[in-house]
């Protein structure tokens, strides 16, 4: 007697399986890469610590993502998209210009302390002068809604009096970024120069005030309502 045909229920979950057997191995593939990437570069990064890591064979990488150098730039492009996405869930537009400006100010200095991978990347592209990130046509269209969003704010901060009416959009972005990065990139050289620990709770929290009173600070000098 021939066995049964496979149900129409049983047929329609095998793609469905398959596609989230792939999505989590690529996944996989992926932080292995990130933390590849973060410890060694793109130069001493190799394929099988990375399938190691994964637990993969490296046959999938190849499948999935081609060779290293297109893995790389699959992981640099997923780490701007990670921070442009939380920017975006920050609903600054919701916020007073003050209030919304803070709130950018913590979230970055956050995110570049929580995820130091984030850091080891851009430190490496950077000595690479970004040789990859000028071949991901994906790059301008991730940090334009950033810029757009930003001279929003500072637009909105102008009318009611809170800000200046000279600053910058992509100039306020750099030194807001800046002032996380250095700390985080920088933390373990001054930690031992200024003989204390830089990376201890209360420290941080000191930096990340004196980063949201920098930013402001600038924001208000010679605002209409500054020293109201």
């Amino acid at each position: 007697m021939a066995d049964p045909a496979p149900s129409p229920a049983s047929q329609s979950t095998k793609p469905r399986t398959r596609r989230r057997d792939a999505e989590r191995t690529k996944a996989a593939i992926l932080a292995a890469s990130r933390a590849e990437f973060a410890e060694h570069g793109l130069g001493g990064a190799r394929i099988d610590a990375i399938a190691e890591r994964a637990q993969v064979n490296k046959r999938m990488l190849y499948h999935y993502f081609g060779d290293k150098d297109a893995l790389y730039r699959e992981v640099l492009t997923e780490a701007y998209r990670e921070i442009r996405a939380g920017e975006r869930d920050l609903s600054l537009d919701r916020l007073s210009p003050t209030e919304a400006v803070e709130r950018l100010v913590r979230f970055t200095f956050r995110h570049f302390l929580e995820k130091p991978w984030f850091i080891a990347l851009l430190t490496n592209e950077n000595l690479l002068r970004a040789r990859y990130l000028k071949t991901i046509p994906e790059m301008h269209g991730l940090h334009s809604p950033l810029v757009d969003q930003l001279r929003t704010l500072v637009e909105r901060g102008e009318v009611t009096g809170e800000f200046r009416t000279d600053v910058d959009p992509v100039q306020l972005y750099i030194s807001i970024a800046a002032l996380g990065y250095f700390y985080v990139s920088n933390n373990a050289t001054l930690s031992v120069i200024f003989e204390t620990d830089l990376g201890a709770e209360a420290m941080v929290e000191a930096r990340e005030a004196h980063a949201v009173e920098m930013v402001l600070d600038h924001l208000r000098a010679g605002a209409r309502t500054s020293g109201a």
